[in-house]
């Protein structure tokens, strides 16, 4: 089969860039000759009327030094020829200042000296009234010389009277020549400074094109739709910050997770979640990857990336249900072990009451039912005398089995009493039943191994001690096993550890409590909670109606 026909190459299309460093480019190079052309233009134009300005006040100079005495004097004194000395005057200043003419007239306007010998003696063809009037004029006007720059002044005897004028005139193309030759300098130092801010322009457009990734526009706008549309669109939690420390961005769900609301943006992250260690993972300061802290009753499995900027963004991962499941699955797993003990314990008491039955030893048979029988209910009766809640005595009694199936004795102290007034039963059962199974852990292979439950009910605060005779804690680790993550043991099932101790401090703090482990009596651990406010205030006493009995 023959291949496929490649399409033919689409034809080069020239237009407006895509791209974000070509349109800059393009944008600034543009700007940069405007403003160039601009200035230049604008120096231009001041420069063309200073030039003139210039040259009328040149002519108007030559013309009081020509308006002497001795030419006035002259003046009255000759007639107007060729060679008269009021020519003779005027050509030698004119030569000498190198002025494009110098006419000297009396009041009727008729010119003693010109340029040209043929015309003097006629009028002059401009009006000479306001010179004759004695003020002095300074334009730019036509002649019989042509386009010229003028200064005329009025011309005075010895006695200060007018007996005439002078009008001096500058070649308007010489001006012109010198605002012409004053343009290719310009020129080069508005090329010069071009060629310095296309350069900026370029380097400044380098500079942004490795910024942005050399994106277009659109590729850019697509891309802040998509971010926006990920980030809340994703269930994981994002926290993105800066240099500083400060918020940068932070997503739906990570406002949920952290318990924040949305004004938090710009803010310092330790200000706003307070010291803790939620906030040494979210700024660094705690290295690793899937670091696990507790925000409140959530837990939660948190990531750290720096960014190129110096910055960092942080995932967080909601791991509250999946520990609950871990940790009912390792609950369970111990459930199953210790029903398959009994299980085992079952057969071995059916058999033993078997064969007291087919010896006929009915006396034997009904003793050691009762015993074993007496030994359960004892326990039940011993826990609920003292524990009236319903689903803390559940727990314990449950507890009780599972501690004699591993070797480890369950005591309940003489001084527990604890009242059915518990205002949250459920938060305490998580109390109980992460310390007793610590306990338990601990106690566990040492020599007489126990583990010794005290509740207490102290007006409506709850006191509860749990102790065990295993090894004890180290003062110098009391404080780091209340925090998430830390863990002795190794991992279960579901593959952390480090949560149970400090979801119950979370616990007994969010009460206005407080957890903490000393040294036991006996040896060992002794794990304190102390939770005020944990049992609701004692109902009063209906008065008696008359006529009962008390």
């Amino acid at each position: 089969m023959s291949p496929e026909p490649t399409p033919p190459a689409g034809r080069r299309r020239f237009g407006w860039p895509q791209r974000v460093f070509s349109q800059v480019l393009l944008m600034q190079l543009a700007i940069a000759t405007g403003v160039t052309v601009l200035a230049t233009g604008l120096f231009l134009a001041p420069l063309s009327e200073q030039l003139d300005d210039q040259a009328m006040r040149r002519a108007l100079a030559i013309a009081e030094t020509t308006a002497s005495a001795e030419v006035a004097e002259d003046l009255t004194g000759t007639e107007p020829t060729a060679t008269g000395p009021v020519q003779t005057e005027a050509e030698r200043i004119r030569r000498a200042t190198g002025a494009e003419y110098v006419v000297i007239m009396d009041r009727t306007g008729v010119r003693w000296s010109h340029t040209s010998p043929a015309q003097i003696g006629r009028v002059v063809s401009t009006d000479p009234s306001e010179a004759l009037a004695g003020r002095d004029v300074m334009e730019i006007d036509s002649g019989t010389l042509g386009r010229s720059a003028r200064g005329k002044v009025p011309l005075r005897d010895d006695s200060g009277a007018i007996v005439g004028a002078v009008s001096v005139g500058i070649e308007y193309d010489s001006v012109r020549a010198r605002l012409l030759a004053a343009i290719p300098g310009l020129l080069a130092y508005a090329g010069g400074a071009l060629a310095v801010g296309a350069l900026a322009a370029y380097l400044i457009s380098r500079r942004l094109q490795r910024q942005t990734h050399d994106l277009a526009f659109s590729d850019i706008s697509a891309l802040l739709a998509e971010r926006e549309a990920m980030l809340h669109g994703i269930r994981e939690g994002v926290v993105a910050l800066d240099a500083t420390g400060r918020i940068r961005l932070m997503n739906d769900e990570a406002e949920r997770l952290l318990g924040l609301g949305s004004d938090v943006r710009g803010r310092p992250l330790t200000e706003v979640l307070g010291e803790g260690r939620t906030a040494d993972v979210l700024t660094g300061r705690v290295a690793g990857e899937d670091l696990v802290t507790v925000r409140g009753h959530r837990v939660l499995i948190a990531n750290r990336m720096p960014t190129d900027d110096g910055g960092a963004v942080a995932t967080l991962r909601d791991r509250t249900e999946l520990e609950q499941l871990g940790r009912e699955l390792d609950s369970t797993r111990g459930l199953i072990d210790a029903l398959r003990a009994q299980d085992h314990e079952h057969a071995n008491r059916m058999h033993t009451l078997l064969g007291l039955l087919e010896l006929e030893m009915h006396e034997e048979a009904v003793e050691f039912v009762t015993e074993v029988v007496g030994v359960h209910r004892a326990t039940a009766e011993q826990v609920t005398e003292k524990i009236h809640d319903p689903l803390l005595a559940s727990l314990l009694v449950g507890k009780a089995t599972v501690a004699a199936e591993r070797g480890v004795s369950l005591r309940i102290a003489p001084d527990t009493l604890l009242p059915d007034r518990l205002v949250d039963p459920r938060g305490i059962v998580t109390v109980v039943g992460n310390l007793v199974d610590n306990a338990m852990d601990a106690a566990a292979g040492s020599t007489d191994a126990r583990v010794e439950v005290r509740l207490r009910a102290e007006g409506r605060t709850a006191v509860l001690r749990i102790s065990d005779s295993g090894p004890g804690v180290p003062p110098e680790q009391r404080e780091q096993i209340f925090t998430e993550g830390w863990s002795t043991k190794e991992l279960p099932a579901h593959g952390k550890r480090g949560i149970g101790l400090a979801l119950v401090r979370r616990l007994a703090e969010r009460q206005g409590g407080s957890a903490a482990v000393g040294e036991g009596a006996g040896g060992g651990a002794e794990f304190t909670v102390v939770l005020p406010e944990a049992l609701t205030e004692l109902a009063d006493p209906e008065p008696a109606v008359a006529g009962e009995a008390p």
